[in-house]
């Protein structure tokens, strides 16, 4: 019975029955959502957004934010093509790619840890940047004829209808997730998000946790490049535009608090399933996915409120604890007089 409580009170547990209630809620209105080979798809379709939210999850379990998320992935994307393009190997291509990714996390971990700059500036300034970057280093072209056998990975079955993508994504998503829970340093970015001050006076580098985590977030968003580019075939000049939210979106559903310190990528994996489902869901309901948006940011205003009020509820829950244990101590010391 305590497990079970104790499962209820998890948020990557609410997140999954919100996924589970959400599919049969549109199973019920259109009965051919309901099959096996449409839901698996919904989790392959996913695989971009569950690496994003990754990469994400890092830099708000730290108590920050990264906007440039997007603009990273189609930095990346662009230069990744363009050098498979050309005729290099898928290593040398693979590997600048990741190295962007991991600099332009580094640059916004400079910024936001040793700066001291607000990480919604920064990282906002650096969305503008990478998106200047890219019509300068394409000249504002599309990158086009990318070689077959990249492009033919993206629907590369590994178990029935399950993609070798989303699989690989999902391996990671559990490794990290241990790797978090169960390691040393894997627990200092919840303790930095959960009290930054607090974490230093125990010996655990924030400046350098904080450094790490947009680093890791840029390598996840330049792996999420990869797979975007050989999941479309072409890289456009404004690639992964608005990624950024959905990923903060796939982060909150799933049950990470944007004050740091709560949640786990299990519960963001999930959320990034409910995230790009609402468009397949949208044409099932038989509305137009141009609402693809407005439901996302509607979703996010409404979770990001409910969290705001569930936090200010505990934290008052807290202080009333605390003024009733002191009036007792005094209630007790004065009787013993």
């Amino acid at each position: 019975m305590t497990l079970i409580k104790k499962l209820t009170k998890s948020r990557e547990v609410s997140s999954l029955l919100f996924l589970i209630v959400l599919f049969l809620i549109v199973g019920f209105i259109n009965f051919d959502f309901l099959t096996a080979s449409n839901i698996l798809a919904c989790f392959n379709d996913s695989v971009v957004f569950t690496l994003l939210a990754v990469g994400m999850a890092f830099t708000i379990f730290t108590g920050e934010i990264d906007v440039s998320i997007g603009a990273n992935l189609g930095f990346s994307a662009t230069v990744v093509g363009s050098l498979l393009r050309d005729g290099h190997s898928w290593l040398f291509a693979f590997a600048v790619g990741i190295a962007i990714g991991a600099l332009i996390g580094l640059f916004n971990g400079w910024g936001v840890a040793c700066l001291k700059i607000p990480s919604l500036i920064f990282t906002l300034g650096t969305n503008g940047l990478l998106r200047g970057m890219i019509y300068i280093y394409a000249g504002g072209a599309w990158v086009e004829n990318l070689p077959a056998k990249f492009t033919s990975y993206s629907s590369k079955p590994l178990l029935g209808n399950l993609t070798v993508y989303y699989a690989v994504a999902l391996v990671a998503v559990i490794a990290i997730h241990f790797m978090l829970t169960k390691t040393k340093k894997g627990k200092y970015f919840i303790a930095v998000g959960d009290n930054a001050g607090g974490a230093t006076l125990v010996g655990i580098p924030a400046v350098q946790t904080k450094i790490w985590a947009y680093v890791l977030c840029g390598v996840f968003a330049a792996v999420a490049s990869i797979i975007y580019a050989s999941r479309i075939g072409f890289v456009t000049s404004i690639a992964g535009n608005g990624y950024e939210m959905k990923a903060v979106a796939a982060c909150v559903i799933g049950g990470i608090s944007l004050t740091g310190g709560v949640g786990s990528v299990i519960g963001a994996s999930i959320g990034a399933v409910i995230m790009s489902s609402v468009s397949r869901i949208l044409v099932f309901m038989g509305f137009s996915s141009d609402y693809d948006n407005t439901i996302t940011g509607f979703m996010l205003i409404t979770i990001v409120v409910v969290d705001s009020l569930m936090q200010r509820h505990a934290a008052e829950k807290i202080r009333r604890e605390r003024l009733t244990a002191r009036a007792t101590n005094t209630a007790t010391q004065k009787g013993g007089e």
